[in-house]
């Protein structure tokens, strides 16, 4: 279509504007601009191998087209992914809202009240059904939360326990095979013995710090670990259970039976199956370990007029302060999808989740009934909604149920498993009574009605009430829920409502165009492991992903497993592991890394078993070659990698990288490129190109997959050909190579259905679109360092004067000269209606900001004027016309309640503080609270939604 060109649509600057933006910048081209920004021994000198161009209307047609590929059986397969309902009312107005799911991880609080008060909702109904007393607001997955909470009791042992070599984690072995994968994983470079067992038989040793069991089992069992866990304990051993979070409507609580932690999904609070993920997962604990917890925690704290306001506390950040000893790489939860799980247990509330877990059960107990009438054995006495049927062959079961589109698991060839849903109808059960009664030469006579009652032994009930809380009791009825949802996206700045600006996080463009398949329930209902005829279409777009990221990068082979960044860098590292230990080399295990990198990067390194080793760098924010090389030769005998980020954290293109990346091969080490900033790099350079031999992609930056308030995150890696033997497996599904690590996560190929987006991202730019996008990512950074020359000092440029596609701006004397920090800049910022670049990272006191490709100049202008008003408050301070404590800066942000209020005590007008400048009336942002006090939140942490008086 010749009026439907997609870059155009993608990129903020229209053709007509870019001569004007070259001129404040001083260049004559963009060509002249990217030979002053990309060293020219670094670019590529082709275009990328990639399928021309298509329109958003053929790209519509093409995804619907391998969409019908996919064939929508029914499955009773189980194994942690479950058919659910996602209420229409969270579907339209959460998943499919641009408000939801292009806003930032709510590291500034008072611009991301809504999203904090949902994510706190998630929090409380995680403590209800699991009865413990902290909940983080989600994790990646069941199997990597599993996987955390192993690395949780190894830090929570005695100094005893450390001193004597506590080493040992017991996993029952009726336990999802994909956790177990990635707990074995975790377990080998922390030197974790994992032994698998029978909890009954098991006997406990002195060596033994964790256990793991699952509740209800894999194979669909409802055990009782009471006895098992009061011995543990005994031994000071922590014990956490892996929970079906549905079940735990109708079985007893696993803190009441006495579970240390509690991990798992919320993949059935109305989250689509979407071929694996994204799916929220969560860890709860006993309050003793809260400072020992992984992932954010939302807490309760109070704003400068003393109004309850929320906050994320304790762990925010943490890998980026504590770096390689930090408890977690953690960067990206998955809010999106706790705040849609969360909302399901508001919009049920207790009555209705209730109801949907007895559906599930009395489902399992109505073909339970029929399958014994039929003379089959079920080996499950006690279950919640999976049984366990011995057959004479599963052959002519599974030929049967294929001929009537259903899908059951088949864990051995005399062994049926099937698990039932809160979508369970008495047709399907009729049906599955029927393909069983066929297999056995017999008619079924049973009732195949789903009765209302509980079918397994009173000693595993539930006694204690569910979701008593007010929120998840006063929005049962559509139009209250679809108010109260607006009512906290009001209190979000997203992408709906101006640049989002920070550095290295790359908010740019989510195109509707991109996110509509997502809703395909072609997409959305597959689970993960049916047969692979039944998901061709999943199948050739992920194959056809792999391959375009692999040229995109300049690598051999891709793994798209990783369901976040900062797992695909704990993912590339543990390829390069394999890899020297299947050359002998096993003993490298040094790791350095600059001391300007994501603390991400570090905190991975300790994860994958490395000793960490900083590189300096030099006053202009390079990395300091001469250091590296004495460094590398330092430790030339187990030297494993170099962990780089490129173009630099400081927003530079080094000149000297392939030197460094010589420096590190000639060492015997391989180069891990940090993807975090490729939103720089396509199609101009890569990795592969540049000589690097794994690098992880940011799918949630650089290639248009929405932040969704702080995930869903992907972080798929690319490798060269020497590693690609190694990319992660799966026990249920072939992936990887031939040689492979373990499951990086539970899901074959993570976070599955949102993979679409970077996919028509990619067909919809192809390799000339690709190229104008990072042009313009370039230009505009270029462009908005130049017109804040004025007022603020870019604090590093490369060699010609330059930034890459973000630049750090310096306030770093402000402190000394106006009395005004960072804090107090990014806080004003917020009457102006935009949300702070990134705050004092990677330099304290100064702020990276990248504007990225899809914004225009208009909205850049309104930027840089803002910042140019605030730059002119400073100096307001400085001469005495505005008072030193009480000014704008100091007490921003306003909310409409104070600035509407009867009294007014401040030293400045009203005017000044909610509308600095005229453009700002046209579309007021009020924020929701003005600062939050970090400080009281910490120090009277409260994470659920009761009322904060009750802690005071």
């Amino acid at each position: 279509m010749a009026n439907d060109n997609f870059v155009e649509r993608h990129n903020g600057p229209r053709q007509h504007e870019i001569a004007e933006m070259l001129n404040v910048i001083g260049v004559s081209s963009i060509d002249e601009l990217i030979n002053q920004v990309v060293p020219e021994d670094i670019r590529l000198k082709e275009p990328l191998n990639l399928e021309k161009e298509i329109s958003e209307y053929e790209f519509a047609l093409k995804v619907k087209q391998i969409a019908s590929k996919n064939k929508l059986y029914r499955s009773f397969i189980g194994m942690g992914y479950y058919p659910t309902y996602t209420p229409a009312v969270i579907q339209r107005n959460i998943f499919e809202n641009p408000s939801w799911y292009t806003s930032y991880t709510p590291y500034q609080a008072e611009i991301s009240q809504g999203r904090l008060e949902a994510l706190l909702n998630f929090q409380t109904a995680i403590l209800s059904l699991t009865g413990m007393e902290i909940s983080n607001c989600s994790l990646l997955d069941e199997a990597t939360a599993a996987a955390e909470a192993m690395t949780m009791m190894l830090g929570a042992r005695s100094r005893a326990a450390v001193k004597v070599g506590k080493n040992v984690l017991f996993v029952d072995e009726d336990i999802f095979p994909q956790t177990l994968d990635v707990i074995n994983l975790r377990a080998t470079p922390r030197d974790i013995e994992v032994v698998v067992g029978k909890f009954e038989e098991f006997e406990l040793t002195d060596k033994m710090f964790g256990a793991i069991v699952q509740y209800p089992t894999a194979s669909g069992k409802i055990k009782d670990y009471s006895a098992f866990t009061a011995k543990c304990h005994e031994q000071e051993i922590l014990v956490t259970a892996v929970c079906d979070i549905l079940s735990l409507a109708l079985m007893k609580a696993p803190a009441e039976w006495g579970a240390d932690i509690a991990v798992g999904s919320t993949q059935r609070f109305g989250v689509p199956m979407g071929f694996g993920g994204p799916h929220a997962a969560y860890l709860a604990t006993k309050d003793e370990y809260k400072r020992s917890m992984p992932g954010r925690i939302i807490g309760v704290s109070v704003d400068r007029l003393g109004k309850q306001s929320l906050r994320m506390a304790l762990q925010t950040r943490e890998q980026h302060i504590k770096r390689e000893k930090a408890t977690s790489n953690i960067c990206t939860a998955q809010a999106l999808l706790a705040s849609m799980a969360g909302m399901f247990a508001v919009y049920y509330g207790p009555e209705g989740v209730r109801r949907i877990a007895l559906h599930a059960h009395n489902a399992a107990c109505a073909v339970n009934k029929g399958l014994v009438a039929l003379g089959y054995k079920q080996h499950n006495a006690n279950f919640f909604d999976t049984l366990e049927v011995e057959v004479a062959d599963t052959k002519k079961i599974q030929e049967l149920a294929l001929a009537k589109e259903i899908n059951f698991f088949y864990p051995c060839d005399k062994t049926v498993r099937m698990s039932f849903d809160e979508v369970t109808t008495e047709t399907e059960i009729q049906t599955i009574l029927d393909i069983f009664a066929a297999a056995a030469g017999k008619k079924s006579e049973a009732s195949a009605e789903i009765g209302n009652s509980i079918c397994f032994d009173k000693q595993f009930e539930r006694t204690s009430a569910i979701l008593t809380e007010k929120v998840f009791n006063k929005y049962q009825s559509e139009t209250e829920m679809m108010r109260y949802i607006k009512k906290l996206e009001r209190k979000d700045i997203s992408l709906t409502h101006s640049m989002i600006s920070l550095g290295s996080c790359t908010m740019k463009l989510n195109a509707a165009a991109e996110m509509l398949p997502l809703s395909f329930p072609e997409f959305a209902a597959l689970h993960p492991f049916v047969p692979a005829d039944q998901a061709e279409g999943y199948y050739e777009l992920l194959k056809d992903l792999e391959n375009d990221l692999a040229v995109i990068t300049g690598f051999a082979a891709t793994s798209l497993q990783p369901n976040s960044g900062a797992a695909g860098e704990y993912s590339g590292l543990m390829v390069i592991r394999q890899h020297h230990i299947n050359n002998g080399e096993g003993h490298r295990n040094v790791a350095i890394i600059p001391a300007s990198a994501h603390g991400t990067n570090p905190a991975s390194a300790a994860m994958a078993g490395m000793e960490v080793v900083v590189v300096a760098c030099d006053e202009k924010g390079n990395i300091n070659v001469d250091d590296l090389r004495e460094k590398a030769n330092q430790h030339r005998d187990n030297l494993s990698c170099l962990m780089v980020t490129y173009p630099s954290t400081h927003g530079v293109f080094e000149r000297r990288i392939r030197e460094i990346v010589n420096i590190i091969h000639e060492a015997g080490g391989q180069v891990y490129m940090d993807g975090a900033n490729m939103n720089a790099q396509v199609a101009i350079t890569n990795p592969g190109f540049i000589g690097a031999d794994v690098c992880h992609l940011n799918l949630h930056k650089t290639f248009a997959i929405p932040h969704g308030g702080g995930g869903p995150g992907v972080g798929p890696i690319c490798v060269a050909k020497h590693l690609a033997q190694f990319l992660p497996s799966h026990s249920m599904v072939k992936t990887g190579g031939n040689k492979p690590i373990n499951s990086v996560a539970a899901a074959p190929f993570g976070s599955a259905s949102v993979v679409p987006i970077t996919y028509g991202y990619i067909k919809m730019l192809g390799s000339e679109g690709l190229k104008k996008v990072t042009e313009m990512a370039i230009l505009n950074a270029n462009y908005l360092s130049k017109k804040l020359e004025c007022c603020y000092s870019t604090l590093y440029t490369g060699e010609t004067g330059r930034v890459g596609h973000e630049c750090i701006i310096d306030v770093q004397n402000f402190k000394r000269e106006y009395g005004i920090d960072a804090t107090d800049i990014a806080k004003r910022l917020m009457d102006f209606g935009f949300h702070a670049p990134t705050l004092s990272f990677p330099v304290h006191e100064t702020l990276m900001v990248e504007p990225t490709e899809s914004e225009s100049v208009q909205e850049i202008d309104r930027f840089v004027e803002a910042m140019i008003t605030i730059k002119n408050e400073c100096e307001e301070i400085k001469n005495g016309t505005a008072d030193a404590e009480d000014n704008v800066l100091k007490m921003a942000p306003h909310t409409a309640e104070e600035v509407c209020g009867n009294e007014w005590n401040h030293k400045y007008d009203r005017m000044k503080a909610a509308y600095p400048l005229e453009w700002i009336k046209e579309n007021k942002f009020w924020p929701a609270s003005t600062r939050v006090d970090n400080g009281f939140g910490d120090r009277n942490l409260v994470c659920t939604c009761a009322p904060i008086e009750s802690y005071l």
